[in-house]
């Protein structure tokens, strides 16, 4: 039994080693855009009149419907896919009101070589209902893309404000029906393509077990052969119990140092809609505390 103390004791600072250094590294090498407005052009593509026109309108829509929407160009997304930087960076600015999370990033990252130029739209849990990620897909493609490929990087960026902001201030009857056109159009025209597209790199949780299994398990179980049957050394042991326990505690540990679930952009969004008694904080282009983003949305490149 203290051999398998011992055991678990050692296993687990290793796993904790791994994952500090897989959870701090990244997140030490990443940084964003400072949060300066609901139109942050950090690469420096929007002239100054599609700015404050784009300005104007999120902040009007934040007004009427305690939604926020937040527009960015990105000068390099630092070796990460949309999806993952559009999550992140909502998170990081806290994109929408606390406890509900209704808000909304758009931003495209125009700096890339032809072909590899992304566009994202990232919607935070309490809007997933609402602008799913069929909608989503057809707001990029249909409404951005096309002008984007045409070199129109403001005119695109406006259409793509137009289309979820018309969906975001629609009436629930009107919203709905234009979830439903989405949904169908999506499953004719994009359903296919975006299955051949998917892979935006390895999901961090499986590179994360990846490391855990070659430089924690392996070893483990290489050792365990060594000494002899399994069953015997068990026995003779007496710590029967630490494989399991080990097993255990690297999926606890797992989620206590992510904190929150990684899901990705499925078809239909997850998340509570809702409305909040909350309140902007401290101005008209500041986060309202949220910054619950879970992956919803979809992406697009030219």
């Amino acid at each position: 039994m203290i051999r398998g103390v011992r055991l678990l004791g050692t296993v687990r600072a290793a796993m904790l080693l791994v994952l500090a250094w897989l959870i701090v590294a990244p997140a030490a090498a990443q940084t964003f855009p400072k949060f300066t407005g609901l139109v942050v052009d950090a690469a420096n593509v929007l002239p100054p009149e599609t700015e404050a026109a784009l300005t104007a309108k999120l902040e009007a829509l934040q007004k009427d419907t305690r939604r926020q929407l937040v527009v960015a160009t990105i000068p390099d997304l630092q070796g990460y896919s949309n999806e993952e930087y559009g999550y992140k960076l909502g998170r990081d600015w806290g994109v929408g009101l606390r406890d509900v999370n209704n808000g909304v990033v758009l931003f495209i990252a125009p700096n890339a070589p032809a072909g590899q130029r992304g566009a994202r739209i990232e919607v935070g849990r309490g809007l997933e209902p609402i602008l799913t990620d069929a909608l989503s897909g057809v707001i990029i493609n249909t409404d951005m893309l096309p002008q984007l490929k045409a070199g129109d990087i403001p005119g695109g960026v406006t259409a793509g404000v137009d289309a979820i902001a018309t969906q975001l201030r629609a009436s629930p009857e009107e919203a709905q029906a234009r979830l439903d056109a989405a949904t169908k159009q999506f499953d004719q025209v994009h359903r296919r393509s975006a299955s051949n597209d998917s892979g935006g790199g390895v999901p961090f949780g499986l590179v994360i077990w990846g490391v855990i299994l070659l430089f924690v398990l392996i070893p483990l179980l290489r050792g365990r052969k060594r000494a002899g049957p399994w069953g015997k050394r068990y026995r003779s042991d007496g710590d029967g119990g630490a494989l399991p326990i080990v097993l255990w505690s690297i999926a606890n540990e797992i989620g206590r140092s992510r904190g929150s679930s990684w899901t990705g952009g499925g078809w239909s969004g997850g998340g509570s809609g809702g409305s909040s008694d909350g309140s902007w904080g401290g101005g008209g282009f500041t986060g309202g505390g949220g910054g619950d983003f879970g992956g919803g949305g979809a992406s697009g490149s030219w």
